[in-house]
Parts: C-alpha cells; structure tokens; sequence
C-alpha cells in the first residue's frame, strides 16, 4: 500500500513537471508587467538625471517614468557613471533599458539593440577663449586633448584617427563629461569632445568655453535593451516613442529641458557672473530671509530680481515700475511697501507676490506651476490664464508650461485676443522671461552647488596605448 502510495505521489510531481516545462515561457514584456518592474540604469548628468529644485529630474527621467506609466509599473533606476559598465549591465540582463543619453555608433550596435531616437546631437570639439580657435582635426595636434573612454567620442577619434594618423588623445573612465568641459574652462586641459546638448547647457556656467567645429554628423541618441531573440520590450519602447513623437508630447518634453537653452544668450553671462561676484553678497542675506518667509528658493528669487533689475535697487523703468523687484506703485501698495527703493521692502514684497501668484495655479504640477508663476509676475495672472484657454483651444496641455509658451505670443494677434477676458498682452515678453530667469536660476544654483574641480587625468591612458 505504502509503495502504490509512493508511485502516485511520484506520478503526481512527474505529471506537474511536464505540464510545467510544456507551458508557454513567458517574455522579457510579460516577466516585467508580472513583476511590476522596470530595470533601469541611466548615469547622472544634466541632460540625463540629477536631483533638482523639485526632486529627481531629468529627460531620461522623466521619459522612463512615462514607459513605465505606459506599461502600468514601476521604474526602478540606478545610476552608473562608468559607460562600458552601462551596457555591460544591458548585455548580462541586470538592467532591461539603459536610458543614459547614449550615441547610437556602429560599435554599440554590436553589443545593444537601440530604439527610435528621441533627440539629436553632433559631437562637438571644445576649446576655451584665449586660445586660438581650432579649424581643424590636424590643430588639436597642438594642445591636450581628453575625453571619457568607451564613449561615442573615443570611437569618433579612432575614425578620424585613419585621416589624421598622428593625432593622440586621452581617455579617462573615471570623469564625466561636464568635468571634463570644467577642465577645459579652468585651463586644465586643451579641449574636449562633447555632445551638443551637453555643451549647450554647461557653456551657460563656463563663458569661457568655446565651441570650434562639429566633429560628427547629427546623431540620434537613444534607449539600449538586450540584444536577442525576444524583442517583446523592444517593440512595446518602440510603439511609446512612436506614440509620444506623434502626440507631441515628446517635443513637449524636450522643450521643458532645452527650450530656455536653445535661445539662451551665451555673451551675457559674463556680466551675469561679474554682478554675482559684485553685488550678490549685498543682498544674499536679504533673498534668503524672504525666500524662508514664503516657502520660496531664496535662487529663484535672486533669478527673478536680476531679470527684473540686474540687483540694482534704484532701477526705474519708462512704465514707472522701480525698485530691485520693479514693484508697480498698486502692487506695492497693496503689499504694504512704502518704498520700493528700500531693498529690503522690495525684495520682501516681491517674494510675497510671487508666493500669491504661485498659490493661484494649485491644480498645476512641478516644475511648470513655478513657470507660470514666473510668467504672471512678468504678465500678469489674467493673461496666463487667457494663455491656458487659448492653449486648451489649440488642443494643447494647458497645465504644462511647454504648450503656454506657445500661445502666449498669440495674445499679441486680434483673432485671439479678442475672445479672451484680459485681451492684447506683448506675450512674447513673458516666454522669453522666463526662459531668462531659468537660466540666472540654473547658474545660481551651479555656483551654490558647485563640486570640486577634478583631478587631472585621473585614471586617464593615452591613445597611443590603443
């Protein structure tokens, strides 16, 4: 009894064996949606992920976050600043996406499978003002040229190194490319390579820096997922990005991190700079007690005055408003300002105007609720409102600041202005404010947070070793 006992028991287990090896396996999309999880490795840098004002940033960030809406899981995502160790963890599955800002090469391909892109770039040579500008490849011949190793950068060398045979360079595994670009300005190095969106940003707080020519056609940067035969997360990244550029929403999103970039005027920030050395320190301690005050980034409000005023207290414009916030006489009534000369007034009343402002957009997220609020302060509430409707009309997000900006300059045409409540506004004024003070805002908080320069050459080998 107790045998026949054992051979059913064992004919049980056997039978559930089978069954189980004969059931479908499950794919990469199905494990990731059963888990709900999402792999992530990414590395830390400006135009990838970082900590910001409001939280965790960044466009990679924020596109991984909308993937794995799309999915209907979580992103759980790490950071790595080594490249190779990137997409090693792409090639040995301990990630499913690395969304790093990575160069679509020929020899990346050979290791990944690349989706769509979703943003374009060329590699740039940097240089520094005081030197000669370099018009070719055969003139870094002259100076110390230094990039990160195992970066699109190193492989556009080795090409160009077919050409220009007696070129050298160096690769270092252990820096990040926007140290690399504060080497350059700090005359540590010659030049550097650096892709266009990366430079765009960090010129901002380097003026010195210096773009000589581009060294690479347009190149389209893109998410790395495992290569293989199951290619069910690959196709489901492939119809997201599909979705997001025909929505629009993907342009949006580029827009929130590069549009005040793209028209930012790089020859003002040496002047910007020289004011923060000159006059910063006057009225810091003033910034700071009523950004405290009012719940406000004390940068933020030191952005908007030198918008307003360039930190000079006795300015006055032709409309009559004066002070360093350019308090209008009714705003400085009502907000209780006897002189709008007095620093210490100004500053206090402006920063409880744009606390008010920024109470009246409640239903608006981070970080467009502070854009908004930012182009009421210049505009007035009434016409960003008028902005919204006309955005919503337009079939337009009116909560995102990227589709208002949009709309705003349309407050300036009669067919639109003439079916709102506040009517003609000079909407272009606002848009170009606050990609303005965003950039006064991103410098601030650079030279408030500013790392240590790197060690030089760290952990760098020459070309010559390759």
């Amino acid at each position: 009894m107790q045998k026949k006992h054992l051979l059913i028991t064992g004919g049980i287990i056997l039978l559930a064996f089978i069954l189980n090896a004969c059931a479908p396996q499950r794919n990469l999309l199905q494990q990731v949606q059963d888990s709900g999880r999402l792999q992530v490795v990414t590395r830390n840098a400006p135009s990838t992920y970082y900590e910001g004002p409001h939280g965790t940033s960044g466009l990679e960030y924020d596109l991984i976050n909308a993937f794995a809406d799309y999915l209907g899981v979580k992103a759980e995502i790490r950071s790595v600043d080594n490249l190779d160790s990137i997409l090693t963890q792409i090639e040995t599955g301990q990630a499913q996406i690395a969304a790093a800002g990575l160069t679509i090469t020929e020899q990346r391909k050979k290791r990944v499978r690349f989706t769509l892109p979703y943003q374009h770039i060329t590699q740039q040579l940097i240089y520094r003002t005081g030197m000669s500008r370099p018009r070719s490849i055969k003139d870094l011949l002259k100076g110390d040229l230094e990039v990160i190793a195992n970066s699109s950068h190193s492989e556009r060398l080795q090409t160009l190194k077919k050409e220009v045979p007696a070129l050298k360079w160096r690769e270092n595994a252990d820096v990040k490319s926007t140290e690399l670009l504060t080497l350059v300005a700090e005359q540590l190095i010659d030049f550097t390579i650096a892709d266009s969106n990366e430079a765009a940003l960090h010129r901002r707080f380097h003026p010195e820096l210096r773009v000589a020519f581009d060294i690479s056609e347009a190149q389209g940067l893109a998410w790395a997922l495992r290569r293989g035969k199951d290619d069910s997360l690959y196709q489901e990244a492939q119809n997201f990005f599909g979705s997001l550029q025909k929505s629009g929403k993907l342009e949006q999103m580029l827009s929130q991190y590069y549009g005040h970039v793209r028209k930012y005027n790089y020859a003002g920030t040496p002047t910007y700079l020289r004011h923060i050395k000159q006059r910063m320190n006057r009225y810091q301690p003033l910034f700071e007690e009523a950004a405290l005050n009012n719940d406000l980034d004390w940068r933020l409000l030191a952005a908007v005055a030198y918008q307003e005023s360039n930190w000079n207290p006795r300015a006055v414009s032709p409309t009559g408003v004066r002070g360093i916030m350019m308090l209008t006489r009714a705003t400085a009534q009502q907000l209780g300002v006897n002189k709008r000369t007095d620093p210490a007034q100004s500053i206090d009343g402006g920063a409880r105007y744009l606390k008010s402002l920024y109470q009246r957009f409640p239903e608006v997220g981070e970080p467009d609720r502070t854009w908004f609020t930012l182009a009421a302060y210049n505009v007035g509430f009434g016409h960003v409102k008028d902005a919204r409707k006309i955005t919503t009309q337009r079939d337009g997000d009116a909560d995102k600041w990227a589709d208002v900006k949009e709309s705003l300059p349309l407050l300036r045409q009669r067919k639109w202005y003439k079916k709102t409540r506040y009517g003609y506004a000079r909407g272009h004024e606002p848009v170009r404010y606050v990609e303005n003070i965003r950039s006064y805002y991103d410098i601030l908080r650079w030279r408030t947070e500013k790392p240590e320069t790197p060690s030089r050459n760290k952990l760098a080998f020459s070309s010559a070793a390759l």
